[in-house]
């Protein structure tokens, strides 16, 4: 490799570790005859997949220039701070090179705004369209999206990328101009919103043509940046449940704000990134998205924010005292969700087994129930020593708290006795 080019590998996979929407894929592309690579739907990013295998993707920047002087970014015009550009061609050669040696298995590439956004995306989209035509890549493209690129452009990007981003960075407009005075919300809305049609029109058109290329299969993702503006946990995950209702976007990602800039008077001072409450707000939305949950039983006027110690599961349910015991053997499929140590894979079972009989709690061990947590909130063939009915909420909180903290102490004492 080209040591000007590593050097500017070094300092754009640097600039580029701060976007977090880049996680899953959830698309499927075989390899063609004569060409290269394939994308899988088990999720791109440096995780480990369903079938347990780790895969890892080529995250990196187009260039760290930026026109724009965003106080929560580390490339903003005003930072003095080393700055590099990808040619075309090097982006290129260099995702091809990676993947032949297996470093790779798709890629996300994010930039900085040069000259205006048509210039930027138009390079972009250069890119994966150099990859999939000329090289014949069939692996993994996810590639952010410049707000205010024109729609033509947009048009291009989800023909040769499998998904596409346009990051919202703020729950709310006034926070957003505050902090990035040269960005608003129909700038970043009016690309999801082409992104959205181009979806839609491609998955009409499949249905009719059997070879219509399908745009940007994976759809769409989003980011919030959280602790960087005073919106609480509920205006934050109303944000979310809008932006659900559009069948093209698959994940919104919440990143806990990082100081990267000093002496900003708009952003607040932290002393550690607010971990938890990111942490929290993912718990939340896999709520609303799989078990079924409304945003205004998570968070509410009177719950504005979650509750930090426990999960929003446990929450609501504490929250809710009347709703529960559960009978698991006649409940509803959705009534059962909501029971605090059952998941989605235990709800199916427990639903399709009691059909061949009743079900007790050695069953529903055997279905993967935490029946440490669930015991509280259900009945069933046997009947419950005791109930959240027995125990006031409160007390059963305290109960939850002190068995995290003894965990959290024995998982201490282990890391104590066998050092790295």
């Amino acid at each position: 490799m080209d040591s000007s080019v590593f050097d500017k590998l070094k300092l754009l996979a640097e600039a580029a570790k701060y976007d977090v929407s880049c996680a899953s894929s959830g698309t499927a592309r075989k390899n063609n005859h004569g060409g290269i690579g394939s994308a899988s739907a088990w999720g791109i990013c440096h995780s480990f997949t369903q079938d347990g295998r780790c895969v890892s993707l080529l995250k990196i920047m187009l260039t760290n220039h930026c026109k724009f002087d965003c106080a929560y970014c580390v490339n903003r015009i005003s930072n003095d701070i080393p700055r590099a550009t990808f040619s075309v061609s090097e982006l290129v050669e260099l995702t091809i090179e990676f993947y032949r040696r297996n470093y790779i298995e798709g890629l996300f590439l994010s930039s900085g705004v040069v000259r205006n956004a048509d210039y930027t995306m138009e390079r972009m989209v250069c890119v994966a369209k150099t990859l999939r035509l000329q090289h014949r890549y069939n692996g993994y493209i996810h590639l952010k999206a410049i707000p205010g690129a024109s729609p033509e452009l947009m048009a291009q990007a989800g023909l040769y990328a499998d998904r596409l981003s346009v990051n919202i960075e703020m729950p709310s407009e006034q926070s957003l101009k505050l902090v990035a005075p040269q960005k608003d919300y129909p700038s970043v809305f009016a690309p999801m919103a082409y992104i959205h049609r181009n979806f839609l029109e491609s998955r009409e058109d499949k249905q009719k043509f059997r070879h219509a290329p399908l745009y940007a299969p994976a759809g769409q993702s989003t980011q919030m940046l959280i602790g960087a503006s005073p919106e609480n946990d509920s205006q934050i995950l109303k944000m979310a449940s809008l932006l659900y209702k559009r069948p093209s976007m698959k994940r919104v990602y919440y990143s806990g704000y990082i100081p990267v800039n000093n002496a900003d008077n708009r952003l607040p001072v932290l002393s550690a990134p607010p971990l938890v409450r990111e942490n929290r707000l993912y718990q939340a939305d896999w709520l609303m998205r799989f078990y079924q949950f409304r945003v205004e039983e998570i968070v509410n006027e009177q719950y504005p924010d979650l509750d930090m110690d426990i999960d929003p599961k446990l929450a609501y349910a504490l929250r809710h005292p009347e709703l529960f015991p559960v009978d698991i053997n006649t409940a509803d499929y959705e009534m059962i969700l909501r029971v605090p140590g059952i998941g989605l894979k235990s709800a199916k079972l427990i639903v399709s087994s009691r059909r061949y009989g009743r079900l007790n709690a050695e069953h529903l061990r055997k279905t993967g129930v935490v029946m440490k947590r669930a015991k509280y909130f259900i009945t069933c063939n046997e009947l419950p020593l005791i109930t959240i009915h027995e125990i006031q909420p409160a007390h059963l909180r305290r109960m939850f708290l002190e068995e995290k903290q003894r965990k959290n102490k024995h998982t201490m004492q282990l890391q104590l006795s066998f050092p790295e």
